[in-house]
């Protein structure tokens, strides 16, 4: 493989995040959600022992320990959450907690959560108004629960990012969206990137010359970490990567780093994506690359995760951007970058075929694609 040739795999060894779907259960009804959750809990999610075993097998990764993300359905309706969180913590392993805002969320279960040691919650924010969230969400008066909870965090100190879904239904709020997140105090925005997978199917995916403005006006929006300013990131759309270096390059003349390297990287999450630095497990143990490219290479209830992370073929051919098809596999930014795995999965049904959100076309001079100005 060329990466085996000619560069290091930074995640070959170990992931940055564990996303563990803790349960599929959720009292919302989300018009996008990937796990198209259900009220009640299935009974076949993993039980407490094996929930603990997992974790101590996600702390098997050794250092750097990766950060465990709980996440579901809602965590909150799993009656042994602070259970996990404090047998995640006895191991070493940082954890990061995605509530859903019901009425679950009450600012004693914010307070508990602080002192359990988490580093942080995610909270979602899909529209800059009630109406425009609570029609994404489909739940009235989630708008006002998440500003509550919002509220009650920044009270007892405990961090928060917030979660914009981009489709072609929230695009043209992003500009409010991201001036009610700075207002609220987030420490990060994230913007997931629509995939049609779950419930996702019945929502439309923004189209690639719409991703490349917008992801041009988010390389202008994030600062340092630490420094007082907002840091954006994107899920599903490490396309991110190529403006900010190209943006960069025009900026100062320096030509960017293309290869990330064991130990560092030309840009804060360089090579991350689905499968590389990220395992996905589901609420019955299913290990998948991420949580929207959902092809099992495994299950915790009778393999290793540590071993399939390392040695599945599927993560394999991941973690090896050379291998990828169409531009994707020819782009000079494959390494940082890479392309959405699980949208090239959705649209095509190949893990490792090209992005089409992307309109970027490295066989031309100007790098101009269909679509791009």
């Amino acid at each position: 493989m060329e990466g085996a040739m000619g560069h290091s795999f930074v995640y070959a060894r170990r992931p940055q995040r564990v996303y563990w779907e803790t349960t599929r259960a959720c009292d919302l009804a989300c018009r996008h959600c990937r796990a198209e959750a259900v009220p009640d809990p299935d009974p076949a999610e993993l039980t407490t022992a094996e929930g603990r075993r997992l974790l101590e097998r996600v702390a098997a990764f050794g250092e750097p320990l990766p950060h465990v993300v709980l996440t579901g359905g809602d965590p909150l309706k799993r009656k042994d959450l602070f259970e996990l969180i404090a047998a995640a913590r006895e191991l070493g392993l940082r954890v990061s907690v995605a509530p859903s805002a019901t009425p679950l969320l009450t600012p004693e279960a914010l307070r508990q959560l602080h002192a359990a040691g988490i580093d942080a919650i995610s909270l979602s924010l899909d529209g800059s108004t009630a109406g425009d969230h609570d029609a994404i969400r489909g739940i009235p008066g989630t708008y006002e629960r998440t500003l509550e909870a919002v509220r009650i965090a920044c009270e007892t100190g405990l961090p928060f990012q917030v979660n914009t879904l981009v489709c072609a239904e929230t695009v043209d709020d992003l500009p409010a969206i991201h001036d009610l997140v700075v207002a609220v105090g987030a420490a990060r925005w994230s913007l997931f990137f629509l995939v049609t997978v779950g419930r996702g199917q019945v929502l439309q995916p923004v189209s690639a010359a719409r991703a490349e403005a917008l992801l041009g006006w988010v390389a202008g929006l994030s600062g340092p970490p630490g420094r007082g300013h907002l840091v954006v990131t994107t899920t599903e759309a490490p396309q991110l990567r190529r403006v900010v270096l190209e943006r960069r390059r025009h900026a100062d003349g320096t030509a960017p780093e293309l290869a990330p390297a064991a130990g560092g990287s030309a840009h804060a999450a360089a090579g991350i994506r689905d499968g590389n630095g990220i395992v996905f497990i589901s609420h019955t143990g299913e290990i998948y690359p991420s949580g929207f490219l959902q092809i099992s290479t495994g299950n915790v209830r009778r393999d290793d995760v540590v071993e399939i992370y390392r040695t599945a073929t599927l993560f394999q051919e991941l973690r090896d951007p050379g291998g990828f098809g169409g531009r994707c596999g020819r782009c000079e930014y494959r390494w940082v970058c890479g392309g959405s795995r699980a949208r090239a999965f959705s649209t095509s049904g190949d893990p490792l075929a090209e992005d089409p959100l992307c309109v970027y076309d490295p066989a031309r001079p100007d790098g101009s694609g269909p679509g791009r100005a």
